[in-house]
């Protein structure tokens, strides 16, 4: 495109041809022949040059750059949005495979509705990273099935902003609405610390399943197996609301000395009753302790009040038995019986090892009477079953 020449540079044939042209249509508008128009143009320039206290060549000369750098200032944006739509800018793929570059600015209605429609339909969504930020994720092919859906058509006969769709080219054409209006946009899978040495290694890193760290694809391609992230949250109302309430809640909380007396003196009862209840359940958790501390000693195995007090219960199930037994241990394993047995045996064999060779001892009746080491020997040597236990 050609523009004014640089201060001090004569113009090219072009550049003239261009600038008599254009002298030639601005003079047919004012119903002027060119030289009329050109003695009016310099007549209006001279005035001009008087009013900021300049000669008409000086003024002639501040308009030449201020034009050149007008025409360099539009060149230079041009060329920078032309970078933006060839390196970063999401571009989406418009009819005939063509790349569609998509412009920040308000949303089409249209896309809006079948974003506002999509999101209240069961997309499966899971959770995604997106700069830092979660956000929900869902694969094409649910959403393209919600469209072919008989629901899709019940609600555009309610909403005339819904596109009809009628075959999977209408349903895509559809869907492509919202990367166009920066609604919902193509993402796939990436690692944060990719390119960089400081990340911890894949053993080390904990990461939590199903929760993916995704990054927007410049190509916004339309396909089953596809991921999009939704950047449209919906009418945030509630937000709103919830926001409103929290602050009336915290208004009124520091207005408090500006309270009527009836009010404040039942704030007072009622803080009163709260710290009494938390007193109470203190007590009660110190006396059920001493409790199963003497029950423990007195009645093995002890005896517990509210035995769920402090278990991952609900609220009234934490207060449900009143009061039961202590469960007592898990049988040992395996080894711990092996070496149970041992050490028994041991002690067994001890014990005939110190038993006097006449350790038995005759009643009037001829009764012998065994030692203690004899019959653990005894009761020992009998066959016992052991259960195992998986470990």
């Amino acid at each position: 495109m050609s523009g004014p020449p640089p201060p001090g540079q004569q113009p090219s044939p072009q550049q003239m041809a261009a600038m008599q042209q254009q002298l030639a249509i601005e003079a047919q508008k004012r119903g002027m022949t060119p030289q009329q128009f050109q003695q009016w143009q310099r007549q209006q320039i001279e005035n001009d040059a008087k009013k900021a206290g300049m000669t008409f060549e000086q003024y002639v000369n501040k308009l030449k750059q201020q034009a050149y750098e007008q025409h360099m200032a539009q060149q230079q944006q041009m060329a920078q949005q032309q970078a933006a739509q060839q390196s970063g800018q999401p571009q989406a793929q418009g009819q005939g495979g063509q790349q569609v570059p998509i412009n920040p600015g308000a949303p089409d209605p249209k896309a809006v509705a079948v974003a506002k429609w999509l999101r209240g339909q069961d997309l499966k969504t899971r959770t995604c990273i997106l700069n830092g930020q979660r956000k929900d994720m869902f694969r094409v092919k649910r959403a393209l099935r919600a469209l072919q859906s008989p629901a899709y058509k019940t609600a555009c006969a309610k909403n005339p902003l819904l596109t009809p769709v009628t075959d999977p080219a209408t349903a895509s054409e559809t869907f492509k609405l919202l990367p166009l209006s920066l609604l919902a946009l193509r993402v796939s899978k990436s690692d944060p610390h990719e390119g960089h040495n400081h990340g911890p290694s894949p053993k080390q890193q904990k990461r939590v399943k199903g929760l993916w760290t995704v990054k927007i694809e410049q190509q916004q391609d339309i396909s089953d197996d596809l991921h999009y992230v939704w950047l449209y949250e919906g009418p945030q109302w509630k937000t709103k609301l919830y926001a409103a309430g929290a602050l009336v809640l915290i208004m009124a909380v520091v207005m408090f000395p500006l309270w009527p007396v009836k009010l404040r003196i039942g704030v007072w009862y009622l803080s009163m009753g709260m710290l009494g209840l938390i007193g109470l359940f203190f007590a009660m958790a110190i006396f059920r302790a001493i409790l199963f501390a003497v029950t423990y000693f007195a009645v093995p195995p002890g005896l517990w009040l509210y035995p769920n007090l402090f278990e991952d219960v609900g609220f009234f199930d934490s207060f449900r038995p009143v009061w039961g037994w202590q469960e007592e241990k898990k049988k040992k394993g395996k080894k711990n019986k092996e070496g149970t047995a041992a050490a028994e045996w041991k002690k067994a064999s001890k014990g005939e090892k110190a038993a006097p060779t006449g350790a038995s001892a005759t009643t009037p009746g001829n009764k012998t009477a065994a030692s203690p080491a004899s019959s653990l020997n005894k009761r020992d040597l009998k066959p016992r079953i052991e259960e195992v236990e998986d470990d």
